[in-house]
């Protein structure tokens, strides 16, 4: 199957199931999903939202985060993967926002990459979810689920978003982007990917080679 028919395949599918997939951290304006989003790198979603209440309760805007230090930051957030550095991150990122940023959150990829703690990801994350850009943030989950499915062959994250903003159409890039990312999370998962209740299968790529193979392959040595 050639790729131009693969992602024809993918979009046509979500785009029927998941019209309408969003990100599943919790946040109410801009400045809470750029808090959440930090937050969340090598974290789960479902920490994060058990984290972020109390956070934003004490903190509910950036000139509050920014008049606060790292270590009182870091009692709200110690559960999470790496507090110590993410509260410097929140501290400064904050402290940013309002006195480069006018407390506005920008929808520039590379200005928000200027903000300690917002990397390519995260900033392709508040581009696409927040200003509804063509951004595609490329996590685990995507950088897998683009590979299995044949979407792309990159070899880094780099590659696999341009790879992917090349060949989607544009209007869907935003969306796209949870669409992989909940099929890694519920179906695709890294180890045993649940190839039985897949529904992608019929273009997958992964499971052409290592699923369906295997199988014949069993069938016939019996």
């Amino acid at each position: 199957m050639l790729k131009k028919e693969r992602y024809r395949h993918f979009v046509s599918h979500f785009a029927t199931k998941q019209p309408n997939a969003e990100t599943e951290l919790h946040y109410n304006n801009p400045y809470q999903l750029l808090v959440a989003v930090i937050l969340s790198a090598q974290c789960t979603d479902k920490r994060i939202n058990q984290v972020t209440p109390a956070l934003f309760q004490r903190f509910p805007n950036a000139n509050a985060l920014a008049e606060t230090t790292p270590d009182i930051v870091f009692d709200y957030i110690r559960s999470v993967s790496y507090p110590n550095n993410k509260a410097k991150h929140l501290v400064g990122m904050a402290n940013m926002l309002v006195n480069e940023f006018n407390n506005e959150v920008p929808a520039n990829i590379d200005q928000l990459q200027k903000m300690p703690g917002v990397g390519r990801k995260t900033a392709n994350v508040i581009a696409s979810v927040i200003y509804d850009a063509p951004a595609m943030a490329v996590d685990t989950h995507v950088f897998r689920v683009a590979n299995r499915l044949g979407l792309t062959k990159g070899k880094t994250p780099l590659a696999v978003e341009k790879d992917l903003v090349k060949n989607l159409p544009e209007n869907t890039i935003a969306m796209a982007h949870h669409w992989l990312i909940l099929h890694g999370r519920y179906v695709c998962v890294a180890r045993n990917p649940k190839c039985s209740i897949c529904e992608l299968t019929h273009f997958c790529q992964y499971y052409q080679k290592h699923v369906k193979t295997k199988e014949i392959s069993l069938t016939v040595d019996k």
